[in-house]
């Protein structure tokens, strides 16, 4: 057959193929993109990770090393104990404070006579008060230590003026008439009155009398307790330093000297480890275009830092949360944290506050206070984005405060640094395979499944240097029905 029917027979059996169509149904002329991708490099994304959160706390928190393993607070020392907060059992409708819950009361720190602590605790008697029914008067006798189990009471004083001024809040786990137990009549120098329905356990002083006369081990604890706190100190409770100021002539002037806290508190390095596991062959075959051992690394490294910023909140032994002085926390009035709730929270370390941390959504909270109002808080500028401020102090999010069943959280407010008296960050740099600040990751083995075992450990802990370097708000309601 000649060449030219040949290639006209070819063109006939091309153009009439019924395979060489497109989904429609319409002859192909190209390529098709499916078969073309076979050929293809797709551009792929770093492994991404939903649960990685800003971290302010770490990066706003100066970091000091802990060489040791632990730092040391020393302070100076304190004769006035720090109020603590009562826990309570509950079986129906009757509440009973726990015995060793007691020791939280200031006048019994220390005591650790089980038995008598027992007859202490059934000698409480169990109150209910309905809101605005008041439970002491300003000017009457104080015969009587309460202990709230429930509820939220408003503490009021005279004013100027003649009109009566809130100067605090009682709820629950507070206590006020602890002075009792010292062998002398007062007064009350303020009146309480209950914003809420209240459950409150009191102590009548016939009845602290009466365990007295059979409990010497408990008499002895008191009168030890009284010479303790009528020796000399400041506002705080710390030891007095005799100061001379303001004399002419040739006066005596007084000696003194600096008492230090002899039981300093220490804070020992905390630690987050996790072995991390990848198999050889995947490191050896599918190691590009990403470096699998580094991805899995980075994603270990940022849960891990997660949860480090969780325990510097959460942890029950250096938490920020749980090392709060009890004197340091405020509420808030009606739940939700208004300009007047944030005041007070600022209040609580009025020097020098270095910044407020919040879970975002009581930060949504206090914007909705503030639009009903007609506030309009600044902005700061960060990170290409912004936080809001209040009174020049910014508040930044953070998703590792904790929301209670309630729907409530917390505020916290402090200030920052050695220098300043603050709160701080604890690590140990300079490790053996150090990958970060205080992080390392150590080859550990192959196992027989050819499997490369690593381990990732990150040492941390926070401390307080003094009380009033850290405030929290308690209570924050982030969500209620619209009024």
């Amino acid at each position: 057959m000649p060449f030219s029917e040949i290639g006209e027979a070819v063109m006939t059996d091309v153009l009439s193929d019924p395979i060489s169509t497109n989904g429609n149904g319409t002859v192909q002329t190209s390529l098709s993109t499916a078969a073309a991708r076979k050929l293809s490099s797709t551009t792929k994304s770093a492994p991404q990770m939903q649960a990685i959160t800003p971290r302010w706390l770490l990066e706003l928190l100066p970091w000091v090393e802990a060489r040791g393993g632990a730092y040391r607070v020393n302070r100076r020392l304190t004769y006035t104990a720090g109020d603590g907060r009562i826990e309570f059992t509950t079986t129906g409708r009757q509440v009973r404070v726990i015995p060793a819950e007691l020791t939280e009361l200031p006048p019994l720190r220390g005591f650790d006579d089980i038995d008598a602590l027992s007859a202490l605790a059934d000698r409480f008697v169990q109150h209910e008060f309905e809101p605005g029914e008041t439970l002491v008067s300003l000017g009457s006798p104080m015969t009587e230590i309460h202990l709230i189990a429930h509820g939220r009471l408003d503490k009021l004083a005279e004013g100027k003026y003649g009109s009566q001024t809130s100067i605090g809040l009682l709820a629950d786990g507070d206590f006020f008439g602890s002075q009792i137990f010292a062998d002398t009549e007062q007064t009350w120098g303020y009146s309480v009155v209950a914003g809420t329905a209240c459950t409150v356990l009191s102590l009548p002083k016939a009845r602290l009398a009466e365990l007295l006369e059979n409990a010497p081990s408990l008499r002895e604890h008191l009168r030890d307790h009284q010479a303790r706190t009528g020796k000399a100190q400041n506002t705080d409770g710390e030891a007095a330093v005799t100061i001379s100021s303001g004399h002419r002539g040739e006066v005596p002037i007084s000696g003194t000297f600096v008492d230090y806290d002899l039981s300093p508190r220490e804070y020992e390095l905390s630690l987050a480890q996790a072995v991390l596991r990848v198999h050889a062959r995947v490191v050896d075959l599918y190691n590009e275009p990403m470096n699998q051992f580094d991805q899995q690394l980075r994603l270990t490294i940022q849960e891990m830092r997660e949860r480090q910023e969780h325990d510097l909140l959460n942890n029950a032994e250096f938490g920020l949360l749980h090392n709060a002085s009890y004197k340091q926390r405020v509420y808030t009035r009606a739940g939700v944290p208004t300009p007047s709730d944030m005041d007070n929270l600022l209040n609580t370390v009025y020097k020098s506050p270095s910044f407020i941390l919040a879970h975002p959504s009581a930060i949504a909270a206090f914007h909705d206070e503030c639009n009903k109002r007609g506030i309009y808080p600044e902005n700061l500028p960060v990170r290409g984005g912004s936080v809001t401020t209040w009174r020049g102090v910014p508040i930044y999010p953070s998703w590792k405060l904790p929301i209670s069943s309630q729907g409530t959280t917390s505020m916290l407010i402090m200030r920052t640094g050695e220098a300043d008296q603050g709160v701080i960050g604890l690590r140990k740099t300079g490790l053996n395979d150090e990958y970060e600040p205080g992080l390392s990751v150590r080859f550990m083995s192959i196992d027989e499944k050819a499997i490369l075992n690593y381990l990732v450990t990150c040492y941390y802990s926070a401390a307080v240097l003094v009380p009033d370097a850290l405030g929290v708000l308690e209570n924050v309601q982030i969500g209620r029905a619209d009024d």
